[in-house]
């Protein structure tokens, strides 16, 4: 199945995968009017051209029938997935790695920093709180407002090259129909992203705040020189199992590859800040 739209039953394709869930089975009839009830546009998804859009995916090999019941194939739910990845912004990846790449150095500039100047405890925790909440809040509001006009111009950009497909439709009413269609369609994919911006938003604050506060919480707690080897040694896992790993298999790059290239960054990044912080 390609991603492009060129008649009506495209549309009504893309939602059937967007509406089924893996391991579950859907009635035929309920099905499209969940369909119809998702985008908010009754009576717009006709008997007909749903059972024809049904057969093409079938024949496709995207969904198995079996009578009135209706179920995606291990194919049909990768595509489902990626789809879903493409308009809802569902997969967690960039705020995962900002959060834990930018909570691992902040906690490692803090612990660093605190030691080599031999700052107490009580002030090590000041400066710790300050730091991690000054990064995380800034994390917060980049995912708000910059995550959410990203994702809000490439699904205009998107929306804007199915509409010229669907322009290319010959009959007059099946245009129209499918143009009205698209368009309940991305008004619901842009009340979800922003719901999607705000966990995003949420998740990466999160993130940049756990990752930093728990070597942090080692180093104060612990007696030195105990405390700092805690601290790094979490720090080393933290990005040596979580983030690299997590990098390599969403980049489907070798994990060797993302452990080099993401401790040397922290390592540049923290070495640039301490010499920063020792000059001024």
């Amino acid at each position: 199945m390609a991603f492009e739209v060129s008649e009506i039953r495209d549309i009504i394709r893309i939602l059937v995968l967007l509406s089924v869930k893996k391991g579950c089975e859907c009635e035929r009839e309920p099905l499209r009017h969940k369909i119809e009830h998702f985008i908010g546009c009754p009576r717009c998804v006709e008997p007909e051209e749903f059972e024809h859009a049904l057969n093409e995916l079938a024949a496709e090999g995207l969904i198995k029938r079996s009578g009135e019941k209706i179920a995606l194939t291990d194919r049909g739910h990768y595509l489902s997935d990626e789809m879903k990845n493409l308009l809802f912004k569902d997969e967690p990846v960039l705020e995962v790695v900002a959060g834990l790449t930018d909570g691992s150095i902040t906690a490692l500039i803090v612990t660093l920093s605190t030691f080599l100047a031999g700052l107490s405890s009580s002030l090590t925790i000041f400066a710790a709180a300050l730091t991690l909440s000054a990064v995380s809040l800034t994390n917060f509001s980049s995912f708000i407002l910059g995550g959410k006009t990203e994702d809000l111009a490439d699904l205009i950009s998107l929306k804007n090259l199915m509409e010229y497909s669907i322009n290319g439709i010959k009959d007059g009413e099946e245009r129209d129909k499918s143009l009205v269609l698209l368009k309940r369609l991305f008004t619901v994919l842009k009340k979800e992203i922003s719901k999607s911006n705000l966990y995003s938003a949420f998740l990466c604050g999160l993130t940049t705040f756990i990752s930093g506060i728990i070597p942090i919480a080692l180093f104060v707690s612990i007696p030195p020189p105990f405390g700092i080897l805690a601290s790094l040694i979490f720090v080393g896992i933290v990005i040596g199992v979580f983030l690299a790993r997590y990098r390599s298999k969403k980049m489907n790059v070798r994990w060797r590859v993302t452990l080099v290239e993401t401790v040397a960054l922290v390592i540049i990044s923290v070495v640039i800040s301490l010499l920063v912080g020792g000059i001024t």
